[in-house]
This record gives C-alpha cells, sequence and structure tokens, in this order.
C-alpha cells in the first residue's frame, strides 16, 4: 500500500493527457519509474488532473501496468461564483472550492491491481465545512470570514475525501484517501490552518461514527495531509491526534531524510513528514519505507525530477501467509 503526490498538475486542462500521450515529458517519465520501483498493489495519488472521461488517469494506469483504476471529480478549481478568500476580488484559483485555475486540476486517484468497488463508495467531499461536528470556522473580529455567504458555501475537502473497498486476495479494505488543503497562504484569520485541521479530524470523526458510516473491517488512511506533527505550520494536534489514535498504526516508514516525506527547502520550510501511509489495527505490518534514497544512489536523480513529494509505502498482510499488498 502506498501514496505518492505526483506533482503531475498542468496549467490548463488536457495538457496532463497531452502529455502523457507524447511520452517524452521527463518528469512523467520519473514518476513511472518511481511507481514502477515501488511495486505496491494500492496506490492513493495526488497531483493528477482530473478529466471526465478519464483518460489522462487511464493512461497513467496503462503505462504504469495497474489494472483497476478510480477517480471523481475532485473540488479543485469549482467554481463559487464568490470571493471565498476575502481579497475582493472573484473567479480566482482561491474562489473556488479548492485552489485551482480550472476545474479538476490536481486532484486525486487510485490506482489498484485488485477490484474496486465504486458502488460501495462513501465520497464525503460535498460535505460542507460548517455541517463537520465541531467544525472550527474562520471569524474575524467576532464574525464569519469572509463571509456568511462564502461559509454557507464552503465544502470541507480542498481536494476529497473518499472512502473506497477495494477487494485484495486476504479480504476487503477500506482506503481512506485524501489531499488536505496546505495550512498557510491565508491571514491571521488561519482559514487555511483551520480547514487542514478539520480535513485531517474528519476521518477520527467518521471511526467515529459521527460522519457517514464507519468501515466495517480492515482500512488504510493514506494520502497528503499537509501537516507534520511537529514541524512547520498548521495545527498540529489535528495529526498527533490520528497518529496516536488506538485504531490506525503509525509505523513511521522512513528514507534518507528518516520520517520527512517532502523536500521544500526553497522556500521554507524545508524537509516535512506530510505523506502518510496509517493501516488499521488488524493489519500486520511487513515493511515500509519512503522512497528517498542517499544521493549516491542511482534513483535519486530520477525521484528528485519526478516530485516534491516522495511515496511512501507499508507493506501489509491481513493473514500470516506473507502476502503483502
Amino acid at each position: 500500500m502506498g501514496t505518492y503526490n505526483t506533482e503531475l498538475q498542468r496549467d490548463g486542462p488536457g495538457l496532463l493527457l497531452r502529455d502523457l500521450a507524447r511520452g517524452t515529458d521527463d518528469q512523467i517519465a520519473a514518476v513511472i519509474a518511481v511507481i514502477a520501483e515501488a511495486d505496491v498493489d494500492v496506490l492513493a495519488l495526488q497531483g493528477i488532473d482530473y478529466d471526465l472521461t478519464g483518460e489522462a488517469l487511464g493512461r497513467l494506469a496503462e503505462l504504469t501496468g495497474y489494472a483497476h483504476h478510480f477517480a471523481l471529480r475532485p473540488n479543485t478549481g469549482m467554481p463559487t461564483g464568490l470571493d471565498m478568500d476575502g481579497d475582493g476580488r472573484l473567479g480566482e484559483p482561491r474562489d473556488a472550492q479548492g485552489y485551482g485555475r480550472f476545474s479538476g486540476q490536481g486532484g486525486m486517484a487510485i490506482l489498484s491491481r485488485f477490484p474496486i468497488d465504486a458502488a460501495g463508495v462513501q465520497d464525503f467531499s460535498e460535505l460542507l465545512w460548517q455541517d463537520v461536528p465541531g467544525a472550527t470556522l474562520p471569524e474575524v473580529n467576532g464574525a464569519p470570514f469572509p463571509s456568511v455567504a462564502a461559509l454557507t458555501a464552503q465544502r470541507l475537502s480542498t481536494t476529497g475525501h473518499w472512502a473506497v473497498p477495494i477487494a485484495a486476495p486476504g479480504g476487503t479494505f477500506t482506503l481512506m484517501t485524501f489531499h488536505a488543503s496546505p495550512p498557510v497562504f491565508d491571514g491571521p484569520e488561519d482559514r487555511n490552518g483551520k480547514r487542514n485541521a478539520d480535513e485531517i479530524r474528519l476521518w477520527e470523526q467518521m471511526l467515529a461514527g459521527e460522519v457517514g458510516t464507519p468501515p466495517p473491517g480492515p482500512f488504510v488512511i493514506a494520502g497528503d495531509a499537509n501537516l507534520d506533527p511537529v514541524d512547520g505550520s498548521g495545527i498540529k494536534p489535528a495529526i498527533r491526534s490520528l497518529l496516536s489514535s488506538p485504531l490506525v498504526q503509525d509505523v513511521s516508514p522512513r528514507g534518507q531524510a528518516g520520517t520527512d516525506t517532502v523536500d521544500w527547502r526553497d522556500p521554507v520550510p524545508g524537509d516535512l513528514r506530510v505523506d502518510y501511509v496509517l493501516p488499521s489495527s488488524h493489519w500486520r505490518v511487513l515493511d515500509s519505507g519512503v522512497m528517498w534514497p542517499a544521493p549516491d544512489d542511482p534513483l535519486a536523480e530520477t525521484v528528485a525530477t519526478a516530485s516534491r513529494h516522495r511515496l511512501v509505502w507499508v507493506d501489509l498482510t491481513l493473514d500470516h501467509s506473507g502476502n503483502g499488498g
């Protein structure tokens, strides 16, 4: 099981499909090489543009050898017609439900060697932020920020929150995947920080039965939380609470940079741990890692070319046969 923010998003609709079809893009070639090297059975992806017909994802699945793939329309770039960031202007990327220059930019997807039960998916992406139990909505001087109208329309998910049943050989499990907002690029109201925290907290609320239906058996939470438990910006208790939940195992996968999973050296804050694979307590963990090779490793240049993020993987089994995923 793995998660990988590929950063394959492009500046306009259809450009990712174009680049995939041409077969000459160095970044795409590097991403494919990283995925091949990881060789996980199920991979949650972030930073991949969504198109209505699924052609770009289908092409990527073909190039990486995955028999099954899944994606839903993300909130990124979805127009609202409102000033969502309070800068007095309309129609900008930050005025969408989730930051995006066009609808679907930088979405999410799943690649799998096992069948995906699309009919059984729980999609929380339309859940309004104000409807989340205990939502920490932004305010300025005691008034809703940026406006009552904006908060009434604002969805919680920057990109999406999906609970996806996958029929693995050892039994069906639920992949709970998301890509949360960066807890920066806002003002003293801490709009993005509060949203990020509530996006992470949603999974604990689901597991507690407060939102949606808890998974009936084994699950894995995998995605880009955009929050380090120690360093960088953000409301740290949100990720610390999830990592310490008795329902999940934080096996702390490691690479050349320890548990860090992204290289944000320029600009600051530097290396952080923001990408997570958290199996439920049902699983036996066989191994884990972050694909962050040493500088002298032949794979190092390829990994750096692919994305600032590093692929995180955890080898799991539901039985004692040693067959992981």
